[in-house]
């Protein structure tokens, strides 16, 4: 068995719909508890990872930003750990370099204050509070009132991850099949099929990691519409290779609580280059890497759910800076100078883009928990944004775990 282009089995034990690095974790955990199971893996796409795994700044996140309780908080310290040690293991590069999140401004103490306790209350790894005359000795060009410094946190490439995930998968006599779009699924006597183009796979049970369509699949299958998945793309600038020096690892600003967003932050990724943001736009597309590619189901569907116009209302002041900050690369960069102060508009160029699929409230709220549902024979994954990549390897045990409860 392997990684293939070639039509999946008419029937399996156990079916994972999505080959992003969740869906590639969830069926490892299944082969590792199931070595006698028939797993297969179905991808939309021809390559592995083509998604938020493939187009994500590689950040290992250490758990700070999370409230204590929730699933990411739970899942973010351990699957921090249980990645690093995996990346050791398979010999994939990365680095625990760390991450600043500076408070540039006296108003924002109070957030910061509210981000080391859930650090602590996380029990991030290291976690320690620096003064302003502090700061330089971690990053020499970034400058503020206070910050908090993250030894833990890191970088890799999650693509890398991906794929070797699917490498123990086809190890543990697993397959998966590229260019498989599922359109749906239907559960009867005791047993789900999912169907995709080039046929149907039925199943003992189904677990749904589509990350961008998750909602559609869940919807198709009998799950709630509550919540929807709204598009949200980010680009990036990056910074010319003779400025990179202004950046040693991650720095951060201080976070608006009321958006699961983390702000315009730099970050040295782990083949050098410095990226800075990402911005987050409401999208047209759920594939809109690039600013002008629009798609009209998509686009009806973001505009007809209540929950849009209700976040539109909420947040548009964020929603406006962000079209500033897209439009202008100079704004852009005049947001990352708080951070680093020395840097300039001619300091950096265009970088990448990605897509977030976040799931959204029909209250307006935009969910910032990992969301689980269950339908008749089968698991969905709703809500997987950041840290869902640190936390793959526990989010799959946690999957895997709850499957072991209904079958």
């Amino acid at each position: 068995m392997t990684v293939t282009t070639d039509p999946p089995p008419r029937e399996c034990d156990l079916l994972v719909v999505g080959a992003g690095i969740v869906g590639l974790a969830v069926a490892r955990e299944l082969t590792r508890r199931r070595p006698i199971a028939s797993i297969c893996v179905l991808e939309g796409e021809r390559r592995l990872a083509a998604h938020q795994t493939g187009h994500s700044s590689g950040v290992v996140h250490a758990g700070i930003y999370y409230e204590p309780g929730s699933l990411k908080a739970r899942l973010c310290v351990d699957g921090a750990r249980l990645l690093y040690e995996f990346c050791e293991r398979r010999e994939i590069r990365f680095r625990r370099s760390g991450k600043m999140i500076i408070a540039a401004e006296e108003n924002e103490l109070e957030r910061l204050d509210e981000l080391e306790r859930r650090g602590a209350a996380n029990r991030v790894p290291g976690l320690r509070r620096l003064a302003a005359e502090e700061i330089a000795a971690v990053e020499p060009h970034a400058g503020g009132v206070a910050a908090l410094h993250s030894p833990a946190s890191g970088v890799v490439d999650f693509g890398a991850v991906a794929r070797a995930f699917a490498e123990d998968v086809v190890a543990g006599g697993g397959s998966v099949h590229l260019g498989c779009r599922v359109r749906g699924s239907r559960a009867s006597g005791g047993r789900i099929t999912a169907h995709h183009r080039a046929g149907s796979v039925t199943a003992t049970a189904a677990i749904f990691c589509a990350g961008l369509w998750s909602d559609r699949l869940a919807v198709a299958a009998g799950a709630p519409a509550d919540p929807r998945i709204v598009p949200f793309r980010g680009a990036y600038l990056k910074l010319r290779p003779q400025r990179r020096d202004l950046v040693r690892a991650s720095i951060y600003p201080v976070p608006d609580p009321a958006l699961p967003f983390l702000g315009a932050h730099l970050t040295r990724g782990i083949d050098g280059e410095v990226l800075i943001g990402p911005s987050a736009l409401l999208a047209p597309a759920r594939d809109a890497y690039r600013l002008r590619r629009w798609r009209a189901r998509d686009l009806r569907e973001s505009l007809a759910w209540p929950g849009t116009w209700r976040m539109m209302r909420r947040h548009w002041r964020a929603g406006a800076g962000e079209l500033r900050r897209t439009a202008s690369r100079r704004a852009f960069a005049d947001e990352a100078a708080r951070l680093v102060p020395e840097l300039r508009p001619a300091d950096v160029r265009r970088g990448p883009s990605g897509v977030r699929a976040q799931a959204l409230g029909r209250d307006g709220r935009l969910v910032d928990d990992f969301v689980v549902h269950r339908t008749d024979r089968a698991i969905h994954v709703r809500n997987a944004p950041s840290p869902a990549a640190t936390s793959s390897l526990a989010l799959a045990a946690l999957i895997a775990d709850q499957l072991e409860e209904l079958y």
